[in-house]
């Protein structure tokens, strides 16, 4: 399992964090096409449809997602 940040805005409160077995390959092949989408034709997504988006393509895989993860100061 790896954490990967997920940046897909040039607005950091928008990024979120997933733990996975998955690649960065494989996280890219699903969410690419759909950020290119908005980007070029203004289809709306937002990161509830990302995340739902790489567990229909890869349901057998482990996948949890932080929109904000608890912050611990010590």
């Amino acid at each position: 399992m790896r954490p990967f940040e997920i940046n897909t805005t040039a607005y950091d409160e928008e990024n979120f964090v997933i733990l996975t077995d998955l690649n960065e390959i494989q996280i890219k092949k699903v969410l690419e096409p759909i950020v290119n989408r908005e980007r070029e034709f203004g289809e709306y997504y937002d990161n509830d449809m990302l995340i739902d988006a790489l567990l229909d393509a890869y349901p057998d895989n482990q996948f949890y997602h932080y929109n904000k993860p608890k912050l611990i100061s010590i």
